[in-house]
């Protein structure tokens, strides 16, 4: 081990160049370290110096990384996050702390997890941050280099039908929260109201749906094709609430889990109807890093969240 080289390194510098190939821009770099952009350009210049590299390159898209900073990615990730850990506190005080903490969360999610944790949370740690936003297709990748400490959606449980939807990759750890199952969403004088109700007419109708992460699908329309049928989908939203809002308007039929249907069908007097065909329940799911586990006040937080939402489960 070089010691000399160690103390002419910068380590400021080590974390301008991951936050630069993560935003691949100066200007977003700069806002996201609260620094000039001049500052950002210089730090760039000295890490060129420093790795005898371009390190990026100016492209019509942006900047592009060179093959060698694409080399130190995964190096510079991992030594930041040992970094982290090596200078973290060995216990934690939440009753003292103001600790920032990142949660991705399906939209559903929002009204049946948060309100049982929230105050449990803010009564330990009354100056802790819950920052959350969007779950998204690249929420694993976020949870693996720690720009998200916890994530929250919903998982099949059959590892078979996981690997159409949602397999985590590895490194993530996950527990179960609880189980929910599917069920059907109208405006009450909807003509289905005074029909039979069975997979024929679900068949029939136009439907709304939730695109979740970039996916169109959802398992019950892998299972459908299983047998040769399709929903019918005349609209694709990005949000639960915007998809129950529009069923208010129309006659389009949105399958929703039934946690979120009981709530929004309350707020919005929709008539709620049993999904008619046969799907398997799914697991609203906590994910989180397994670099996370040992961390003292990541594990606090993930105590509450899963001791209070462990008795939350539709059969």
């Amino acid at each position: 081990m070089s010691f000399e080289k160690l103390a002419r390194l910068d380590l400021n510098l080590l974390v301008c160049l991951h936050v630069l190939l993560e935003e691949g821009s100066v200007t977003l770099a700069a806002k996201r370290l609260c620094l000039s952009q001049s500052a950002v350009s210089k730090s760039l210049n000295r890490l060129r110096e420093q790795f005898d590299d371009p390190l990026f390159v100016r492209t019509a898209h942006g900047m592009k990384p060179t093959p060698r900073a694409m080399a130190l990615t995964p190096m510079l990730e991992q030594l930041l996050r040992d970094i982290e850990h090596l200078t973290a506190p060995a216990s934690f005080e939440p009753h003292t702390s103001d600790r920032h903490f990142r949660m991705a969360l399906v939209e559903s999610a929002y009204p049946l997890f948060l309100p049982q944790f929230l105050g449990d949370i803010f009564a330990e740690g009354p100056n802790i941050i819950l920052d959350t936003q969007a779950w998204e297709s690249n929420t694993f990748d976020k949870l693996t280099n720690g720009e998200v400490d916890f994530g929250i959606t919903g998982k099949d449980l059959n590892p078979k039908d996981a690997m159409l939807t949602l397999m985590p990759p590895k490194g993530i750890v996950f527990t179960e929260l609880c189980r929910d199952t599917q069920c059907c969403l109208v405006r009450k004088g909807h003509p289905i109201l005074s029909q039979p109700w069975d997979e024929d007419c679900y068949l029939r109708q136009r439907h709304i749906q939730v695109r979740c992460g970039n996916d169109d699908r959802w398992l019950l329309d892998y299972k459908l094709a299983e047998r040769g049928l399709q929903r019918d989908i005349a609209m694709y939203v990005p949000d639960f609430n915007s998809a129950a809002s529009l069923c208010t308007h129309t006659d389009l039929v949105f399958t929703a889990p039934s946690h979120f249907a009981d709530y929004i069908s309350a707020q919005l007097d929709l008539a709620v109807l049993p999904l008619p065909s046969a799907l398997p329940p799914m697991a609203y799911t906590l994910f989180w890093h397994q670099h996370q586990e040992k961390d003292p006040g990541h594990s606090w937080l993930r105590q509450i969240i899963t001791s209070r939402c462990r008795d939350l489960s539709v059969s």
